[in-house]
């Protein structure tokens, strides 16, 4: 998602003047609600809510059951789902599949490229398919290269992305990408064909013939297993796609999500992060998942929600670890870096941020004592002095005794 535009020298004069002053003679509720107030926001549109997670009492309400476009504050969503369904240690892999049969050094017939949906998929781990075949024996191969992507649809986007999202904020949608779909610095319309290519690309570098052409298909049922190469572990990779709040990855976990229960759609992703939630007693009134990333102008969560989820990891001992250290932290790195960087917010805020135009928010822990979440949408939103409410929010959070 685009990354926030930097505050700057002036957010910190407004920080200042908006909680010096203000720790004495009010009550810490007070000092919140006065950090919300900033000009050019529709307060009628902004939520927020903060909890003391040492006592799990509410430390100050506002709107908290409005149901408001989260933006990549969505991905707080499938990043517990997808720690609760697949796990730390989960790993994405692809196949290398033979439609024929070996005689010597010749594959004669077919090689299918088949993906389920690693985001990270790169020209460097084709090279590592290419050498098990090549330990194999196999230095031609008399068929095609089939690219083959239908683990998920062939939905490029989701419902309720604007036009231009596709490309601009995420590469097309598929089961089988390399490089994020990037092939001479551009990004291509048929991602399991450009797959195909690059893996040909990759056989002929290595002295492998390919006397076929690349096309996309389906591998058949009786397709051999050739090759193999796995993404690194799951915890990783939603560690990039929050602290970097990455939309594409965001995407194809949802389509995973989806794949469980045997179909790789977004639609189906957003019925098992809906059932995981529920299955941990979050409430989810007014909620609507749509997409993974919260591009789409149809998604809908509460503050209410998002503090129950963070509470729910934070007080689960299997999930507290992994979850929290997804996050980015104020002052340090990805989309926090450079944001609540003066102490005391420097390095204690760990939190997901989210900007469109119409929407802003930011999630997470102040200092392990607070869970908070702040939304705020507009049509358009005035995103910069939103931010300044949010970081005004939380530094007054995070100067409490």
């Amino acid at each position: 998602m685009r990354g926030c535009a930097l505050l700057g020298a002036v957010l910190v004069v407004l920080l200042g003047a908006g909680v010096a002053g203000a720790q004495s003679g009010s009550t810490l509720a007070h000092r919140l609600a006065r950090a919300l107030k900033v000009p050019q926001v529709n307060r009628s549109l902004t939520a927020a809510v903060a909890v003391d997670l040492r006592t799990g009492a509410p430390t100050y309400e506002l709107h908290r059951s409005l149901p408001l476009e989260p933006a990549s504050n969505e991905k707080l969503l499938v990043t517990y789902a997808a720690l609760v369904r697949l796990g730390t240690t989960f790993r994405f892999h692809t196949d290398v599949l033979g439609q024929g049969s070996g005689s010597g050094r010749i594959w004669h017939g077919t090689l299918v490229l088949k993906g389920y949906g690693d985001p990270t998929l790169s020209t460097q781990r084709l090279h590592a398919l290419v050498r098990e075949l090549r330990g194999d024996g196999i230095r031609r191969v008399t068929g095609n290269i089939v690219g083959d992507e239908t683990f998920f649809d062939r939905q490029r986007t989701v419902a309720g992305w604007k036009a231009g999202f596709e490309y601009a904020e995420s590469p097309p949608l598929s089961a089988l990408t390399v490089n994020r779909d990037v092939y001479k610095r551009h990004q291509s319309a048929h991602p399991a064909l450009q797959a195909a290519i690059a893996f040909k690309n990759a056989l002929n570098a290595a002295g492998v013939k390919v006397a076929g052409r690349c096309r996309v298909g389906k591998a058949r049922r009786s397709a051999v297993p050739l090759a193999r190469v796995t993404s690194g572990p799951l915890l990783g990779i939603l560690r990039f796609m929050d602290r970097q709040s990455d939309n594409f990855t965001a995407e194809l976990l949802l389509k995973q999500l989806g794949a469980l229960n045997g179909r790789g759609t977004s639609a189906t992703g957003a019925a098992i992060v809906r059932r995981v939630l529920r299955e941990a007693g979050i409430p989810q009134q007014g909620l609507r998942v749509v997409d993974g990333s919260g591009l789409s102008t149809l998604d809908r969560v509460t503050a209410r929600t998002l503090v129950s989820l963070l509470q729910t990891a934070y007080e689960d001992p299997a999930l507290r670890a992994p979850f929290f250290s997804t996050l980015a932290v104020s002052g340090k790195n990805g989309t926090l870096r450079d944001r609540l960087n003066e102490p005391p917010e420097r390095g204690h805020v760990h939190a997901k941020t989210g900007t469109t135009d119409e929407a802003s928010a930011l999630s997470g822990y102040v200092k392990r004592n607070y869970v908070f979440s702040v939304l705020h949408n507009g049509s358009p939103l005035a995103s910069w002095w939103a931010k300044v409410a949010e970081d005004r929010f939380v530094t007054v959070l995070a100067r409490a005794k």
